[in-house]
C-alpha cells in the first residue's frame, strides 16, 4: 500500500487559495481529442503575465478519433508540435509523450517521459513555490507521477477539468471516466486539487462560428488555425454552439473572480462513476460557476 504524505489542514487550505501571482506550470492535454484543447494551449501561451509554461505533456485518449490510448497520445503529441510551428511563444518549451495506456491498477503507474518529467520538475520545486499542474484530459500522466514519487503532492497543485458537478446525476465525464484508477488517485491521495467540473459548470463556455469568425479568424496564422478547427468540427453551424471547456483551467489562473469556488471535502468516486461525500476527507477547491463572457473576452483580447 502506498503511503501518501499528509498535508496538514491549515497548509492545505493555504495551498488551495488562489495564487494571486504568476505561477510556474505544466499543461497536460489530449490535444487531438477535441477542439477546446487547442484553444486552451494557445490561451495559456498568450497569458505570460500570469503563468510560465515549463512543459507540455501529451495525454492518452480513446474514442472515434483514435485506435486506442497510445494512438490518442501520439496524435495529441503531434498536434502540440503543429501548434508550436504556428506560435512563436511555444518555441523552446519541451513537449513530452505521455502514457501509452491507462493505469492497470490502483497503485501501478504507467512509465512515460511526461510522468518522469513531472516528478523531476515537482521535486525541484519548493512547498512555498509549488508547480501548478494543469490537466485537461485523462489524468493518467499526473496520477502516474504521484504513484512513482508520492512526495510530489507536497510540491504541486493540480488544476483539473474532470467529472461533472457534484449535484449532477453521475460523474461519468470523458476525462474522468477514461481512467478510473487515475481519477481515484487524484481524489484520494491528498494532492492539492482544484476541480473544475464539466456539466453544470464549464458547460456555460459556449461560443459559435459567427463569434469565432468575428473575433478570432483575423488574428494571424494562429487565429486562422483556431477558426478552421472550429469550422470543421461540425457540418451544420446553423443555430449551433459548441463548448470550449478546457479554457476554464487557464481562466482560473488568470482571474479567480471569473470562477466561483469553495472548499469542499474531496468526493468519493464509485465504481459506477457516482459521487458521494465523506466529511472526514481532505479539502479540495471546487468550482461551481463560471462567468462565460469574462473568459471569452479575455481570450479574444489576448489573441
Amino acid at each position: 500500500m502506498i503511503n501518501f504524505p499528509v498535508i496538514p489542514e491549515q497548509k492545505m487550505v493555504q495551498r488551495l487559495a488562489h495564487p494571486k501571482r504568476k505561477v510556474r506550470m505544466v499543461l497536460d492535454t489530449d490535444t487531438f481529442n477535441e477542439i477546446d484543447d487547442q484553444f486552451a494551449v494557445i490561451y495559456a501561451l498568450k497569458s505570460p503575465e500570469n503563468m510560465t509554461i515549463e512543459a507540455f505533456y501529451a495525454a492518452p485518449f480513446y474514442n472515434d478519433l483514435s485506435t486506442g490510448p497510445k494512438d490518442g497520445m501520439e496524435k495529441s503529441y503531434n498536434e502540440l508540435l503543429k501548434i508550436r510551428s504556428l506560435l512563436p511563444e511555444m518555441a523552446g518549451i519541451p513537449v513530452h509523450r505521455g502514457s501509452e495506456s491507462y493505469l492497470p491498477g490502483a497503485e501501478t503507474p504507467v512509465e512515460s517521459a511526461a510522468a518522469r518529467d513531472l516528478v523531476e520538475r515537482a521535486m525541484a520545486s519548493s512547498e512555498d513555490d509549488p508547480l501548478y499542474v494543469v490537466a485537461i484530459g485523462a489524468i493518467t500522466n499526473v496520477a502516474s507521477a504521484i504513484l512513482m514519487e508520492p512526495r510530489i503532492i507536497e510540491r504541486i497543485v493540480v488544476v483539473w477539468l474532470g467529472g461533472h458537478a457534484l449535484h449532477w446525476r453521475d460523474a461519468r465525464e470523458f476525462n474522468l471516466a477514461q481512467d478510473l484508477h487515475a481519477s481515484r488517485v487524484i481524489l484520494n491521495s491528498g494532492v492539492p486539487l482544484v476541480l473544475i467540473p464539466v456539466m453544470g459548470v464549464t458547460s456555460h463556455l459556449l461560443t459559435t462560428l459567427s463569434e469565432i469568425e468575428t473575433h478570432v479568424k483575423e488574428k494571424g496564422a494562429i487565429g486562422q488555425y483556431l477558426y478552421e478547427t472550429f469550422r470543421d468540427c461540425c457540418d451544420d453551424h446553423y443555430a449551433y454552439s459548441r463548448v470550449i471547456w478546457d479554457i476554464s483551467t487557464i481562466a482560473y489562473l488568470n482571474n479567480e473572480s471569473w470562477l466561483s469556488s469553495s472548499l469542499v471535502h474531496s468526493p468519493v468516486l464509485s465504481e459506477d462513476f457516482r459521487w458521494s461525500i465523506d466529511n472526514s476527507r481532505h479539502f479540495i477547491r471546487y468550482v461551481d460557476h463560471i462567468h462565460r463572457d469574462s473568459v471569452f473576452r479575455d481570450l479574444f483580447r489576448k489573441l
